[in-house]
């Protein structure tokens, strides 16, 4: 005999909600809050993999500055459900639309599904490292990429930047303004211009040759870089140029390409497109956060997540309207 939890698991899995939110960060918990508050039936399925689980706080967030990242999530959490939205863990596989209504079916990768007549999608991006031994046993913590991000936190301490591309020379002008010892280590980016020589040289930007093969790490902290010949610089943090991948597989699975995103000329990464309010090229499919924009920090992607669900709520409002009318002129 079938037990009660099951019952209601497959009761759950087969119910139908307003919207499904794929992804629990910023964004994703910021629409499903927006949505509840609206009095729409709301699911988040969230992986639990949130790209800024290394770092230790959250910053440039009004009102909740240096936040730790999982206390910001868990405070969401509690906002979405306390207004009766739901959130279930789950990596989501795949989304297809349902023929007969025009919604959609979202499938997770244990086989359970739920269907939804709206999908707001916000995977995020992951970062991807270049090839270096330690790079990413540090990455959040001294492997840095955002001066805005992480800028403050080292301050007037000796910061290295990693150059893998052309622009390491503008990482490294960034970086001046928060520690005026800054190092640009060559590496396997290409050679400066004398330009670029000048300006580095006139904000006391050292510049070392040499590809770095790894890091010096002493009671867990780091404390050099360690170049090809065996020299090592003494620095306390190290900034890298991170590839930005949007997790684009399940609005690929509804016919959504990610595309290249440029910035300085050089490609940094992929991205979704959607329209100023998150809306995609596929009807009743939104996006929001990294998956859409890379550079957006947390507040943005939260931002982005409201200005997502409240499209969504007007989209629906006039679903039901257009509904409301058929069925007057019916009866």
């Amino acid at each position: 005999m079938e037990g009660r939890n099951d019952m209601e698991q497959r009761q759950a899995q087969r119910r139908r909600y307003d919207v499904v939110v794929v992804g629990g960060g910023a964004a994703g918990l910021s629409g499903a809050l927006t949505l509840a508050r609206a009095r729409r039936s709301v699911l988040v399925i969230d992986a639990g993999e949130p790209r800024n689980a290394p770092a230790s706080h959250v910053h440039n967030y009004l009102g909740r500055e240096s936040t730790p990242p999982g206390e910001l999530l868990a405070i969401g959490r509690g906002e979405v459900t306390g207004y009766g939205g739901e959130i279930a863990g789950g990596r989501v596989a795949s989304a297809e639309r349902l023929p007969e209504d025009g919604g959609f079916r979202v499938v997770l990768e244990d086989g359970s599904s739920v269907e939804a007549r709206r999908l707001l999608v916000t995977t995020g991006l992951v970062d991807e490292l270049p090839p270096v031994p330690g790079l990413a046993e540090r990455w959040g913590r001294e492997v840095l990429h955002c001066p805005y991000c992480h800028g403050r936190e080292v301050a007037d301490r000796p910061v290295g930047v990693l150059s893998v591309g052309p622009l390491a020379v503008h990482q490294a002008l960034m970086w001046r303004q928060w520690s005026d010892d800054v190092t640009l280590f060559r590496h396997t980016g290409p050679e400066p211009t004398d330009e670029e020589y000048e300006q580095l040289a006139a904000r006391g930007v050292a510049v070392v040759d040499g590809e770095v093969t790894g890091l010096e790490v002493t009671d867990d902290r780091l404390t050099g870089v360690r170049l090809a010949g065996g020299r090592v610089i003494p620095r306390e943090a190290v900034v890298v140029q991170a590839r930005f991948t949007a997790r684009s597989a399940v609005l690929e699975s509804l016919g959504l390409a990610a595309v290249p995103q440029e910035m300085g000329g050089e490609v940094i990464g992929t991205y979704v497109p959607t329209d100023p309010v998150g809306a995609t090229e596929v009807p009743g499919v939104w996006a929001a956060g990294n998956v859409t924009r890379l550079t957006e920090q947390v507040i943005g992607a939260a931002a982005a997540g409201l200005m997502a669900g409240a499209a969504i709520n007007g989209d629906l409002i006039a679903e039901d309207t257009r509904i409301a009318v058929e069925e007057r002129r019916r009866g």
